[in-house]
Formats: structure tokens, C-alpha cells, sequence
């Protein structure tokens, strides 16, 4: 982060947000790696990571300011914009989430949520052994995979852009203050 001299850094994400995050990353990472080798393990982290989403839905709807999803859901006109804006080098600085970067956070939650219920469906007795289900889960899986890389290049890229660690952001919870022209 920056420091922006005489003026100290805003919080931006609570500390649940950001321990919720964090603990979907682990519990995401433990399912992928166990595999079907440590299948008891595998299941766990999966129903684990649906409790996390679970959790990160409520906190949608009732958390504080920048976890709330009616404020970083945008409309697909103002998702078109800022994209054209970032591909013009002339996008302004969010304080929480961009257009961009709050739909990926829909497509990463609701991902992960797919790929949570695939998972539980194939443990029952009828989805047992069903194909269409084992393809739909490792579809799914394989899908979270690309979302994962493209949601890291954008924090990458964002974090160069305005010259503000992200990552750093999502482990301290805090970043600069806005400046003329940033979004709150």
C-alpha cells in the first residue's frame, strides 16, 4: 500500500471477510490436492467451503459497506463501462470491489457453490455412480480452476494499475484513502 502522507489507511475489509476469504482459499486448496486419494478429507473441505460460502451470503446481504453485494454488484451497463475504460487505461480506483472484480465474486461464490453440490449430490444413493454427475463435478471443478487464475490476474493486474497490493489489502483489511476521482 502506499501511504498517502498526513492521512492514514481505511479499513475497507473486516476481519470475518477477510478470515472467510482466506479460509475458502485453504479449504478449496485441501479439496483440490486430496482428490479422490484422501476422499473423506476431499468431502470435508467441500462441505466446508459450503458453509464459507453460506456464511459469506449472509454477510452479503447484511454485512458491513464494501461486503454487502448491492454495493459491489453492478449493472452489466456499468460492468461494459468500466471494462472499456480499463481497456481505454482511464479507470478510477474502488475502494472495494470494481465492476469487474465484484461479478467475479458472484462467479467465484456461485462456482464453488456448484461444485459443493455436485459433490454432496454424488454422495447420495441416487446420484450414486451417475455419470452425468461425476462429469458435471469435475466440469465445475476444472471451471473454479480458470475463474481462480482469472480472478488472481485481475487482482495482479488491478494492484499494478493503481499501484495498491491487493492481496495485502485482503490480509490487513485496510487501503489507502480515497483520492479525487475514486469510487467509495
Amino acid at each position: 500500500m502506499r501511504a498517502v502522507p498526513g492521512r492514514p489507511p481505511v479499513q475497507v475489509w473486516a476481519l470475518w471477510l477477510r478470515a472467510m476469504h482466506w479460509a475458502l482459499v485453504a479449504a478449496i486448496a485441501v479439496a483440490w490436492f486430496s482428490g479422490e486419494a484422501l476422499l473423506r478429507l476431499h468431502e470435508l473441505a467441500g462441505y466446508a467451503a459450503l458453509a464459507l460460502i453460506a456464511g459469506r451470503c449472509i454477510g452479503g446481504w447484511w454485512g458491513g459497506r464494501h461486503a454487502r453485494f448491492r454495493q459491489f454488484v453492478r449493472s452489466p451497463a456499468q460492468v461494459r463501462r468500466y471494462a472499456a475504460e480499463v481497456l481505454a487505461r482511464r479507470e478510477r480506483r474502488y475502494l472495494g470491489h470494481n465492476p469487474l472484480g465484484g461479478w467475479m465474486a458472484v462467479a467465484l461464490l456461485a462456482t464453488v457453490a456448484a461444485v459443493g453440490v455436485t459433490g454432496w449430490m454424488y454422495s447420495l444413493d441416487m446420484f450414486w455412480g451417475l455419470a452425468w454427475v461425476e462429469w458435471l463435478h469435475r466440469s465445475l471443478a476444472w471451471t473454479l480452476v480458470a475463474l481462480i487464475a482469472l480472478h488472481l490476474a485481475g487482482v495482479a493486474f488491478t494492484s499494478w494499475r493503481h499501484r495498491e497490493n491487493l492481496a495485502a489489502a485482503m490480509l490487513s483489511g485496510h487501503k489507502r484513502p480515497p483520492e479525487p476521482g475514486d469510487v467509495d
